[in-house]
């Protein structure tokens, strides 16, 4: 009888799951899409108990799609947006309010009060991490702060803190258990790189009890079963929990880079790119930060990683909020319509800018815009600013790094784009490499449960899994690609420090 494995990709716009076969094939897929919350300018918020519901109706719905005996499901894996944060109550598993999500910058001036006390340089060393809003611990901070008796209840040990792996874990398991994966907890700004623990001094700095924290664990082990009598799951009781990743680590591990150097980008909402840097935590000197890659079998990859804010989300704005496309794949096609931007530059820092510049009150600007310029040299403006952003990640990555990056490989729905990867390959300067399994993100935590569960053997059996789709060449003029990064530099300072510190 054939064994499968089941991972929940829980992201930033929607929750999804896919059940894969032996062959690291997809055998089926459900996904539902959840609000989006904006309560204030630079606010981002998600309702807890509606990333649950959807995610549980995808894992419901995935199973049932298959047409195999649940009793076939292995393994269950859960891969997560990072750094979005939950509280929610021991007793009841209700939040006590929305979880404030990654982009969020209302901590800005926490941020800033940290760094007035002189403590980047603790938390660089110790997190491999730089004080940001994008992290956790403000935003658990804020929450304690800012909810009324939020504080007095998490000092009485009513109350559970963790990102999205954990408020998954503890529902699928009844409440039973509260732990993280160690790549989720590295990108907290609470936990220590170098000694895989929640650090005491920054947990006092940021006035956090750590009795709210989950505990940390590798990332391929059982941390328990799912519980009997889940609305809608009951099918699936008893299935082990046994793998889990923060999306980028998790993307970095089912594109099979598991040889220092190797590296991959992501391209969702934000773009991620991630280099395995091997068992020593390397410390960037360009504006990119250190996480924990993986734990497994007791030995730590560690990754240098830098992150855009917003990639795909630039696009949704396009059709959303600009009303210029009805689709994704039609910015695509208006970009397509014309040879370049003709001089037009978007920086969409609509929620400040993250590596290498780190500007929280960076804006989204749009430059070069004249009486000619059409909406379809905005698309294509849109898609170059994508591939200009992951530029500045490889650049500093190839500075941070003992051997630069030879090939990139590349994954996530914008990853699609044929016009997007030949711009970043023309850029780059490296073959991209796009894979046939493109869905790297769930399947990394599906390899790494399915591990646990004894589904494959090891690496080696994993890396023979991956199969690439095409790879894309530099084609362009070096001269003109060099003299458009330029131009993409100078719109960069257009956009920075663009608001008041007043956030």
């Amino acid at each position: 009888m054939e064994n499968y494995v089941v991972a929940l990709d829980q992201g930033t716009t929607s929750s999804r799951a896919i059940l894969f076969n032996r062959a690291g094939a997809i055998v089926s897929r459900a996904q539902y899409p959840f609000r989006q919350i904006y309560p204030r300018p630079g606010w981002v918020e998600h309702d807890p108990m509606e990333i649950w519901a959807t995610e549980k109706r995808a894992l419901a719905e995935a199973v049932d799609t298959a047409h195999i005996d649940p009793k076939q499901i292995a393994a269950l894996g859960i891969t997560n947006q990072r750094e979005t944060t939950v509280l929610w109550e021991r007793a009841t598993g209700r939040p006590v309010c929305n979880a404030i999500v990654w982009q969020c910058r209302r901590t800005a001036a926490i941020c800033d009060a940290l760094k007035a006390e002189g403590l980047d340089e603790t938390v660089t060393e110790k997190t491999g991490l730089l004080i940001d809003a994008y992290f956790s611990g403000t935003k658990i901070k804020w929450i304690l702060d800012n909810i009324p008796g939020a504080r007095q209840r998490a000092e009485r040990g009513e109350l559970c803190a963790g990102t999205v792996d954990s408020w998954l874990i503890w529902n699928l398991t009844g409440g039973k258990v509260h732990v993280t994966d160690v790549s989720n907890a590295s990108r907290t700004m609470l936990f220590n790189i170098h000694t895989l623990q929640w650090d005491a001094d920054l947990c006092k700095a940021l006035d956090i009890p750590m009795s709210l924290l989950p505990e940390p664990r590798s990332n391929s082990e059982v941390y328990g079963m799912v519980a009997a009598g889940i609305p809608g799951l009951e099918d699936l009781a008893g299935i082990p929990i046994c793998g889990s990743a923060g999306d980028q680590p998790a993307a970095l591990f089912g594109q099979g880079c598991f040889t220092p150097g190797q590296a991959k980008n992501t391209y969702g909402t934000g773009c991620f790119t991630l280099m395995n840097v091997g068992g020593q935590a390397v410390r960037s000197r360009s504006g990119l930060v250190t996480s924990v890659g993986w734990v497994l079998n007791g030995e730590v990859s560690y990754a240098l990683e830098g992150s855009v804010f917003n990639a795909g989300s630039t696009i949704q704005w396009l059709r959303d909020e600009l009303g210029l496309i009805e689709s994704a794949p039609d910015c695509d096609r208006l970009a397509e319509s014309v040879p370049s931007s003709g001089g037009v530059y978007i920086v969409p820092a609509f929620t400040g800018l993250g590596a290498p510049y780190w500007d929280m009150y960076a804006r989204g600007t749009i430059v070069g815009l004249t009486r000619g310029s059409t909406k379809a040299h905005i698309a294509r403006a849109v898609l170059d600013s994508i591939a200009f952003q992951v530029t500045d990640l490889v650049r500093a990555m190839n500075a941070d790094a003992s051997c630069p990056i030879t090939t990139l490989r590349v994954d996530g729905g914008a990853s699609v784009s044929d016009i997007l990867m030949q711009t970043q390959a023309d850029l780059l300067r490296l073959p991209v490499d796009r894979p046939a399994q493109v869905e790297t993100t769930a399947f990394g935590a599906a390899a790494l449960a399915g591990l646990a569960a004894g589904v494959w053997s090891g690496l080696p059996e994993l890396e023979g899994l991956r199969r690439s789709q095409h790879v894309f060449q530099p084609q362009r003029a070096e001269a003109d690609c060099a003299a458009d990064y330029r131009q993409w530099r100078r719109a960069v300072e257009r956009a920075r420090s663009w608001i008041e510190n007043d956030v």
